[in-house]
């Protein structure tokens, strides 16, 4: 979903999450092709033009209450409004097709049904409109479609098009069932508290978090205090601060097209989240703003640089083409590639690895340092238990009961919890029963104590967040749990370039084509959270657990108390039927993490062969690859280098393979 047009209220559950932007994120800035073309004889002024914001594309939805249609309105001084459906960012071919980013929900509907078109160009700073007939159009891989216009017959002809804007006419908008709504319709209704009958404030627009819309509503008060809300005085007019309330029918049970009024039965402290809580001018708040862009844009320049000193600068193609969320995703991108890492897998590729198997390694573990135990006995208490197991079980709970241990999961069913999340019920037991199964021996009082921090994809992240929120944290204290987004590296090109290098590939012109890289990467996670692991020690923590949890998965109890007592740095859980090294477990001390974490740079990476589609800038036009055999590489790294890092009889092993 990138931009707002339909909104489809669900009753089966609440998805709201507290922590909301206080301004609107840069994916709500409108913005206009930077491509322009000349104009055409055809052509008409436009008098005037206002659309709706673009939304950015939505990797991840866990109960989303809007089945939203990316179709933009632009409204005209004329009676007819038209409706924005795709821009044209490319030519494909020579026979006049061009290529086209959607931007509906109905592109079967929009691209391959002939018809009536118009096409809105920028023109020397002015607008300009234009009637247009398509003849066909077809799906195209890359998310995009291929467009074949009426007297546009050739590549010149199509190139005169790109950076234009496709638009419908309103009448051509498919009648939406029973609990739907194009988002320009609810731009400008008031919404009401359903309790007392008493306003609130204004829907001034609608945004996408990836979970659910989002209504941006102008409250009436200039203040929002708990008190504040709901007396009298919020009928003093739209001149209050800006807020984001969640469009799930829990929260907006009611809307009255005809009385353009929404009924909202709110949470508690909903109304009050994300206010500006200083008193600093507007002036102020301009000046602040205007050195964060600063301080952005000279981060920029040095990621830059350090890509261009990787000679990647094709990267920045993307920057020149778009609408302005699109160019700002790139940015982000930029800024945020950890690219020391980067070039240091990259030095990888040539290298073949010398790390010996791991259980080679782990022969040499002192026999004094392994403790061997079946998974049956270990899991279930069923069978012989041994007073060593017994012990170190019973130590590692006490250390983790006082705070002493620290959780870092990377959750293995991320996929799953993905496909139950449209259930919002069913993502809860999900997650639950993978936290139960891992605790098990622990009481539920006994987890305020107990740091957590959950790491996931990208789309993950914001899913976890929601189900922790509105279950009341799973037992866990708030302020000890962190949502950590798996680190990732750009995908490279396995054949050089002319400059002998290695290119990154682009998903889309504004997105790196990007994997996780393994086990490996919660290290490097780690290393770029160094004030968390400052946090951590000092509460307390001198033990941190790492492991890929899934349903099978046991407490970490014994592998604790394992390391404690043989005063190691590095205890690992060897398991029945372990069919990788990215089926792991193992316990770090705090002082070895802290030395791990400063020597990321002789972190082992295996490059690895793959066959992945991108897109590439050719000449001025961006073309779709879709190899046919291995073309790049991907870059994984085992958590189990950590081995290289300390002496052999500083680790221990709890050997479950039995």
């Amino acid at each position: 979903m990138q931009s707002p047009s339909i909104l489809c209220c669900s009753s089966n559950s609440l998805s709201l999450s507290f922590h909301f932007p206080i301004s609107p994120p840069s994916a709500l800035l409108s913005g206009k092709p930077t491509n322009s073309a000349p104009n055409f004889s055809h052509s008409s002024k436009l008098p005037f033009f206002s659309s709706l914001p673009t939304r950015p594309i939505s990797r991840f939805a866990i109960q989303s209450t809007v089945s939203a249609t990316e179709e933009l309105v632009d409204a005209t001084s004329s009676a007819s409004t038209l409706i924005e459906t795709g821009y044209i960012f490319g030519v494909h071919g020579f026979n006049g097709e061009v290529r086209v980013k959607t931007s509906t929900d109905f592109p079967d509907l929009r691209f391959s049904t002939p018809g009536t078109r118009w096409l809105k160009q920028q023109v020397s700073g002015t607008e300009t409109l234009q009637e247009i007939e398509l003849v066909e159009g077809r799906g195209h891989p890359g998310q995009s479609w291929i467009v074949r216009f009426n007297n546009i017959d050739t590549s010149e002809q199509a190139q005169k098009l790109v950076g234009s804007t496709i638009l419908v006419t309103d009448e051509d908008r498919p009648i939406l069932e029973e609990g739907e709504f194009y988002t320009q319709d609810l731009i400008g209704m008031k919404l009401i508290l359903k309790e007392s009958g008493e306003p609130v404030g204004t829907v001034v627009n609608v945004f996408n978090s990836g979970a659910n819309d989002l209504l941006r509503v102008k409250l009436n008060s200039p203040k929002s205090t708990t008190e504040q809300i709901g007396k009298s005085e919020t009928g003093s007019g739209d001149s209050g601060p800006l807020i984001w309330v969640p469009f799930v029918e829990a929260i907006v049970p009611t809307v009255d097209l005809e009385k353009r009024e929404m009924l909202i039965t709110p949470p508690k402290g909903l109304l009050e989240l994300n206010i500006r809580s200083d008193d600093r001018t507007k002036k102020e708040r301009r000046e602040l703003e205007w050195k964060e862009r600063k301080k952005l844009q000279r981060r920029l320049i040095a990621a830059k640089k350090k890509l261009c000193e990787m000679e990647q600068q094709h990267v920045f193609h993307g920057l020149r083409y778009g609408e302005k969320d699109q160019r700002s995703l790139l940015a982000d991108q930029i800024v945020t590639l950890n690219s020391k890492l980067l070039q240091h897998a990259m030095q990888n590729i040539a290298i073949p690895s010398t790390r010996p198997n791991l259980l080679d390694i782990l022969n040499d573990v002192p026999r004094s340092n392994t403790l061997r135990v079946s998974d049956s006995t270990g899991s279930t208490g069923t069978g012989k238990v041994s007073d060593s197991y017994l012990k170190v079980q019973k130590e590692g709970c006490l250390l983790t009961c006082k705070g002493k241990v620290a959780l870092v999961l990377v959750l293995d069913d991320v996929e799953e919890i993905e496909k139950t999340s449209e259930e919002n019920e069913n993502a809860y037991l999900l997650v639950k029963a993978l936290l139960d199964n891992h605790l098990s021996s622990a009481k539920i009082e006994d987890r305020s104590v107990v740091p957590l921090i959950l790491v996931s994809s990208a789309g993950a992240v914001s899913s976890l967040e929601k189900l922790f929120l509105e279950h009341d944290y799973l037992g866990f204290d708030p302020e000890k749990v962190w949502f950590l987004e798996e680190e990732k590296l750009p995908i490279v090109s396995s054949s050089l370039d002319v400059q002998g290098k290695h290119k990154i590939l682009m998903k889309s012109p504004w997105e790196f084509l990007q994997r996780p890289i393994g086990s490996g990467g919660v290290i490097t996670l780690l290393s770029s959270h160094e004030s968390l692991l400052d946090e951590l020690s000092e509460t307390g923590v001198e033990y941190i657990e790492i492991s890929k949890i899934n349903k099978n998965h046991e407490d970490g109890y014994s592998l604790v108390g394992l390391v404690e007592s043989c005063k190691s740095n590095m205890g690992i859980r060897l398991f029945k039927d372990m069919s990788s090294e990215e089926d792991f477990e193992v316990v770090l001390a705090m002082s070895f993490l802290r030395k791990l974490v400063k020597q990321t740079n002789k972190l082992q990476f295996r490059a690895v062969l793959s066959c992945s589609s991108y897109v590439e800038l050719v000449e001025k036009d961006w073309v779709d690859v879709v190899p046919t055999s291995p073309n790049c590489y991907e870059f994984r790294s085992s958590i189990y280098w950590c081995l290289d890092a300390t002496p052999v009889n500083k680790v221990c092993v709890l050997d479950a393979t039995d």
